[in-house]
């Protein structure tokens, strides 16, 4: 009986390093297949809408009834109403209509929860703010702590596009000049949520007109699929400013 020569030894180990690579790349294929097609589950939200609905029990309610979700221009915006209607169509920037769908209460913020300053939030685009409030409610009606994600990889992902609040301004209300870019630029509100909350994973604001938040939920199980993240917060926000 011969003794394998040197070579052949080397060969066989070889073999038996590419024998145990395959193994686990199969294996590394198969979760990662598994992972592309995981569920993935909604434990919370937080919601408003039209109709004075602030929460996803009304918003079911709401739809099962039939109700009508439009009411006359709101009155707490700064909107010169009277000039706005034109029946007519004449006058240009006017509206033939006196009733829209319009979220009630969008002037209405708790700064002080939030650590943001009277000032601050005065030069806020409301739509920072209601996203700040959602994403909070919709943790909690998860039954997770808000607090309790400060450092976790947690991501935001955000559809929203620019309303033009405090475009018409020609000069700021009188000491909100430092927080004019910060509070009315669309990018920064995935990462206002984040740093309120102390997320680490990635914040995305995405904008792709109407179909801005159906893009930012995808881009969320995606993230979740491939292990960027560990829990996402994903949704859109649209109030008109101006």
């Amino acid at each position: 009986m011969t003794e394998p020569s040197t070579t052949e030894r080397k060969l066989f180990d070889y073999l038996k390093r590419v024998t145990a690579d395959l193994r686990e790349t199969r294996r590394r294929l198969r979760a990662a297949e598994a992972a592309a097609h995981e569920p993935v589950a909604i434990v919370g939200i937080g919601c408003r809408f039209p109709g004075g609905i602030t929460a996803p029990e009304g918003l079911w309610e709401f739809v099962a009834a039939g109700g009508d979700a439009t009411s006359e221009f709101p009155a707490d915006r700064g909107w010169d109403l009277a000039a706005l209607y034109d029946p007519e169509r004449v006058r240009p920037h006017t509206g033939y209509t006196r009733r829209g769908a319009f979220l009630e209460g969008a002037a209405g913020f708790d700064a002080g929860f939030f650590g943001v300053s009277p000032r601050e939030a005065l030069a806020m685009d409301p739509q920072q703010r209601l996203v700040l409030e959602t994403a909070w409610e919709a943790l909690e009606r998860a039954g997770i702590e808000p607090g309790s994600l400060r450092g976790s990889r947690t991501a935001t992902y955000l559809g929203m596009t620019g309303t033009g609040y405090l475009a018409d301004a020609v000069h700021p209300p009188r000491g909100t000049e430092g927080y004019v870019i910060t509070g009315t630029a669309a990018s920064v509100v995935s990462g206002r949520v984040a740093y309120a909350l102390g997320l680490n994973g990635a914040a995305l604001t995405i904008d792709t007109a109407c179909s801005s938040s159906l893009v930012a939920v995808h881009e969320a199980v995606m993230a979740l699929r491939r292990g960027e993240c560990d829990v996402a917060l994903a949704g859109g926000v649209s109030v008109m400013g101006s």
